[in-house]
């Protein structure tokens, strides 16, 4: 019984990664020829500390 729910709960996190990955608004434009790629947009709590590592 432990091996089904091994098995189940690997999967249950891809598909929940793959669901998060399809779902992202950047994903969805492609920028045109010669355009700058936009900076991602970083939500949530850890916003700052994560611009603050990228400096250092």
């Amino acid at each position: 019984m432990i091996d089904y729910f091994a098995i189940a709960l690997t999967h249950a996190l891809i598909a929940l990664a793959a669901l998060r990955l399809l779902t992202r608004n950047d994903l969805d434009r492609d920028p045109a020829p010669g355009e700058p790629e936009p900076a991602p947009e970083i939500k949530g709590p850890s916003a700052p500390k994560r611009r603050e590592m990228r400096r250092a």
